[in-house]
């Protein structure tokens, strides 16, 4: 019977389209070392290959619209004295780069204006790229380098000597060392670029408050010997990790920042390939890709309500080694192509896949586009350093899509990191279905936001209430008070709180990872935003639970006996009642889902046993 009915999305029917041979980046020299990243980086202008170059060594950048086979001869990004390892793209200026090599350097490169592979000069009068900034400091290879996502001029390097370096490029020092103990195998920030997961060689998962150079989180990982991966999902309170089990199959977690002592409904089984699956998150569709390494398959998931569920998989015959996703403010909309992938095939050659929505595209289709964040940062490197959190400005696809350039949109920015609870797609101008979360802790500078709901009068309450009306206006004495009246007047839409960019939401200081495991309390270290009664539950459930002191029957009768006013006191004593009825039991609500997360828990893991 189940499948009978088939699950509603936009995205179910993405298909992957492959490039034609001629059209793809041919006559290359893919890097063949064996350190696992992904070789390949991509941002809306270039891509940078990994250079398999002889006499230390190099990189190449290739602009896009340089297809076909390339000259024999490039110039390339040359001044490592050792093999490179990764690259990584500066998220607000597309010309700059940096890459760590196992020379133990970290060098910063500008591509030229007016950059080409095929300069109009001879093959022996090429020039190479000198870099234009080096970082030194780590004594052993630098296997990873990554931008901050949000603050200008931060990046995180992470090395053989078992720590992760986080640099202000601009002072060109390193100001804060994570001593992760082994070798880092991974490494992904959160969208407002305050916490970052790591996982290593020694399995454990870590949860980095960056700023207090200490993990907030440190517990078991994937336990295969295998490498493992993580990313971010966006600017939600989750990510994602990729590994082996034991047994050596392929498995995909998703973990929840707030109780990341175990993954949500456990490690879901892949399969049992080899290969290392590569994860890539596209916060635009909530969907999640994974391309196998060693195989040519890219199969993508849709999150929703906090599971990953199955949309298709992208099959070639061609293997890659490494691949690269476009941010997505560099697809093509007219064609309705959600993302797009660069994968190296066979180290000679780079084939670009789109990922496209079936659908007419005469016009814009605002509901796969939503906004995106453009080439502003949320703060500076100095403003980061002093503990500030932001998620950077946003720019309108549609924009883009009418050739108008980037074009911010006004509040997009002020969204919170977290999605506490959330379980529907984010849209842009609408507010997310959220489900029973955990209450959270704020700052006392967050302004207060929570509602108050009063129940709706019964038909003999109505009755009495018009009867004290007449009353009330048929007699000479002064007119009561509004908050007398059982007619409530409608209730204008509460505008959500927003934070100033200069307000920085709680550190992870006072998040529950540094308490013990049972703790009753549960707070997000990225959030700052309240999580308000009315948004955690149902209205059937919110007007339940927020019941008034007095009936609406006794104060009508109050009314027609022609008793004076209520003092304001009174009524402000009566509201922090409501306000604290709603408060205690949001409090149980919240116990309640967490033991209810515990019992599924309990269940998967009895259930994989018997299995």
């Amino acid at each position: 019977m189940s499948g009978r009915f088939v699950r509603s999305s936009k995205y179910r029917h993405v298909f992957g389209r492959p490039t034609r041979k001629e059209q793809c980046y041919d006559n290359l020299r893919v890097s063949r070392n064996a350190w696992d990243t992904n070789l390949v980086k991509a941002n809306p202008k270039y891509l940078s290959v990994n250079w398999e170059a002889g006499g230390g060594g190099a990189f190449a950048v290739i602009p896009l619209e340089e297809r076909g086979k390339l000259p024999e001869r490039i110039p390339l990004f040359r001044g490592h004295t050792a093999v490179v390892l990764d690259t990584d793209w500066n998220p607000f200026n597309d010309d700059l780069i940096a890459s760590g090599s196992d020379d133990g350097r970290v060098f910063l490169w500008r591509v030229p204006e007016g950059f080409t592979l095929s300069p109009d000069v001879d093959a022996d009068d090429i020039q190479d790229v000198a870099p234009v900034g080096k970082l030194s400091g780590h004594p052993k290879k630098v296997g990873h380098v990554l931008f901050n996502p949000a603050a200008e001029n931060i990046l995180a390097t992470a090395s053989g000597d078992y720590t992760v370096k986080i640099w202000d490029i601009e002072a060109g020092a390193s100001k804060l060392t994570l001593n992760v103990g082994d070798i880092v195998q991974s490494q992904s920030w959160s969208a407002n670029g305050s916490l970052l997961v790591t996982t290593s060689r020694d399995k454990k998962l870590r949860v980095w408050d960056v700023r207090q150079e200490r993990p907030a989180h440190e517990g078991q990982g994937h336990t295969g010997a295998k490498n493992s991966r993580s990313v971010w999902l966006g600017e939600r309170d989750r990510f994602a990790t990729t590994g082996f089990s034991k047994m050596s199959d392929r498995q995909l977690a998703l973990w929840d920042i707030r109780s990341p002592q175990l993954p949500i409904d456990g490690f879901k089984t892949l399969d049992s390939i080899s290969g290392v699956c590569m994860p890539f998150w596209d916060d635009g569709t909530q969907c999640l890709y994974l391309a196998g390494r060693g195989d040519g398959n890219i199969r993508y998931f849709e999150l929703e309500n906090d599971k990953f569920e199955y949309l298709s998989e992208y099959k070639s015959a061609d293997p890659q080694r490494g691949i690269a996703f476009m941010p997505k403010r560099g697809v093509n909309m007219h064609e309705n192509e959600v993302t797009r992938a660069f994968k190296t095939v066979n180290d000679t050659y780079i084939e670009p896949i789109s990922f496209i929505v079936p659908r007419r595209a005469e016009t814009f289709q605002d509901d796969i586009y939503p906004p995106t964040v453009g080439l502003k940062p949320a703060m500076s490197a100095s403003e980061w350093f002093g503990g500030k959190e932001a998620i950077p400005p946003k720019i309108s696809m549609g924009s883009l899509y009418d050739g108008q350039g980037l074009k911010e949109v006004t509040g997009i920015q002020d969204k919170p990191t977290s999605n506490l609870g959330t379980e529907s797609k984010p849209e842009p101008k609408s507010e997310p279905e959220a489900k029973p979360a955990p209450q959270v802790k704020t700052t006392e500078s967050a302004p207060e936001t929570t509602p108050v709901v009063k129940p709706a009068p019964s038909m003999k309450e109505q009755g009495a209430s018009m009867a004290a009306m007449v009353n009330k206006f048929a007699d000479d004495e002064e007119a009561e008070p509004a908050e007398e009246s059982s007619f409530d007047e409608p209730s204008k839409p509460i505008e959500r709180a927003t934070r100033s960019p200069g307000t920085s939401s709680p550190t992870v200081k006072d998040s529950p990872f540094l308490q013990k495991e049972n703790s009753a309390k549960i707070s997000s270290p990225v959030s700052a935003s309240p999580a308000p009664a009315d948004r955690s539950q149902s209205p059937a459930q919110s007007t339940f639970n927020a019941q008034p002191t007095s009936s609406p029957a006794s104060t009508t009768g109050s009314t027609a006996a022609g008793a004076s006013s209520v003092p304001a006191d009174a009524v402000q004593r009566e509201i922090s009642a409501i306000k604290d009825l709603i408060a205690e039991q949001t409090k149980t609500i919240a116990s309640q889902a967490l033991q209810v997360q515990n019992l599924t828990a309990e269940i998967e893991s009895l259930k994989a046993k018997l299995g």
